[in-house]
């Protein structure tokens, strides 16, 4: 897990996934072992904290909801399609409200 800036979060987005901005969290998977999960979880500081106020959300919240993101992404989940995202959004729902935290989607 790491926390970083702007150009950190841009750069990593760009070599790794061709897109030319500072994604909010980026998901790196390398291999499970007797389901222990392998991966790196970058979440970008400031773009979390851009999108905590702008949609009106406590900022631990919204990184809590990235982090379950990110970590489920690990897991190999996907949204690209409609019923991917929905099974995806439904499982950080849960996991979060057992965390103590609200509905993200809400």
């Amino acid at each position: 897990m790491r926390i970083v800036g702007t150009a950190e979060a841009r750069a990593l987005n760009r070599r790794y996934r061709g897109r030319d901005y500072a994604a909010n969290v980026l998901a790196f998977p390398y291999g499970s072992s007797r389901g222990v999960l392998r991966g790196d979880v970058v979440l970008c500081a400031p773009v979390v904290a851009r999108e905590a106020r702008a949609q009106g959300k406590a900022i631990d919240a919204h990184f809590a909801h990235l982090t379950v993101h990110g970590l489920l992404h690990l897991r190999g989940h996907r949204h690209a399609r409609r019923r991917e995202a929905a099974r995806m959004e439904a499982l950080e729902t849960k996991l979060l409200a057992k965390l103590g935290y609200p509905d993200p989607y809400e």
